[in-house]
């Protein structure tokens, strides 16, 4: 992948915080609490096994998302 800026195993405080586009991503799937306590140290892998959708997928979205954003 030319743009990896975040893979699975990143943590969802850290994508939050580095990268403030990917959080609609991360709505649009159903991921709200992106601010809570356990979000900041769970994976995004283990967050999109929590919430029942493809791993490989939510990364590219993201990856495309602060692609776009940061041209």
């Amino acid at each position: 992948m030319a743009n990896e800026y975040v893979n699975a195993k990143t943590l969802i405080g850290e994508i939050v915080r580095e990268y403030p586009e990917a959080a609609e991503v991360l709505f649009g799937i159903g991921m709200h609490c992106l601010g809570c306590p356990a979000s900041q140290a769970e994976s995004l892998e283990e967050a999109c096994m929590v919430h029942g959708v493809d791993a490989e997928k939510v990364t590219q979205a993201i990856n495309d998302t602060i692609a776009k954003a940061r041209g």
